[in-house]
């Protein structure tokens, strides 16, 4: 007999709400104690709709010991989800399937020593939560991170990264950092102003990260929207790497943004 609805998600509470523009925005909802994630995974969160339910997948912000759940989201114009967060506030209630998935996952990674993490818009998320645990520090010798947007406005991370050096379980690592800021419709002095797959054939990303990429050193992540999944992953194709499979160990793994 298979589980019944309720048994597979729980209601929990909203904590807060942060509306940075009036398209992105971040909140927080409580955790179960007996929910688990690996860093780099998403949730499925939800809402009734009707005589069934709404579900949409989101990446984890928070790190995997943090006792809340929190979430970066994107507004999609006439998005059914999208409406359901314009409305949402401290103390509304969302459903939260009892199972983190996704594959985004730096352990798999067998070998390299270069972790370097590209996204664009909500696809900063899962890196998000994946510098703020510590073995990933501990194993690597450097991570690399860019985050693309179209305007300042929308890189609203940029202080949270910064102050990775000032956290309390990774700030001593945090030598080992390379950020690198990308917007694509507007330039401000201390960003890149093009499109990361252009940014790696070119060389502009690597002498901006001031790490020479090799299939030897370097394991890439990407995730984001799908048009920069997949001309980054051709880029990188043309450069020598290969995508990583669990059998087939390789050089990128990739996952489309939530």
């Amino acid at each position: 007999m298979s589980a019944s609805p309720a048994a597979k998600y729980t209601e929990e509470t909203v904590l807060w709400v942060k509306r940075h523009t009036p398209k992105l925005m971040s909140f927080a909802i409580s955790r179960p104690e007996e929910y688990r994630f690996a860093a780099g995974q998403f949730s499925r969160l939800g809402f009734p709709e009707g005589s069934g339910f709404i579900w949409r997948a989101y990446s984890v912000v928070s790190a995997e010991y943090d006792d809340t759940l929190e979430y970066f989201a994107v507004l999609i114009e006439d998005g059914p989800m999208s409406a359901r967060f314009e409305q949402m506030e401290a103390g509304s209630t969302i459903l939260l399937d009892k199972t983190a998935t996704g594959f985004l996952l730096p352990e798999r990674f067998p070998d390299g020593s270069d972790l370097i993490m590209l996204s664009t818009g909500s696809g900063i998320a899962p890196f998000l939560s994946i510098l703020q645990q510590p073995q990933i520090w501990q194993r690597f010798d450097h991570l690399a991170l860019a985050h693309s947007v179209s305007y300042a406005n929308e890189a609203v991370f940029n202080q949270r990264i910064r102050d990775l050096a000032e956290h309390p379980l990774v700030g001593e690592y945090y030598n080992k950092l390379r950020f690198v800021s990308v917007l694509t419709r507007e330039q401000q002095p201390g960003s890149l102003n093009q499109r990361l797959p252009q940014l790696l054939e070119n060389g502009s990303l690597s002498q901006a990260f001031g790490l020479p990429f090799s299939t030897e050193r370097s394991r890439f992540m990407l995730c984001g929207n799908p048009a920069m999944v997949k001309d980054t992953f051709q880029a990188l194709l043309k450069l020598g790497f290969a995508m990583h499979r669990n059998r087939i160990p390789g050089h990128v793994m990739m996952e489309n943004g939530f």
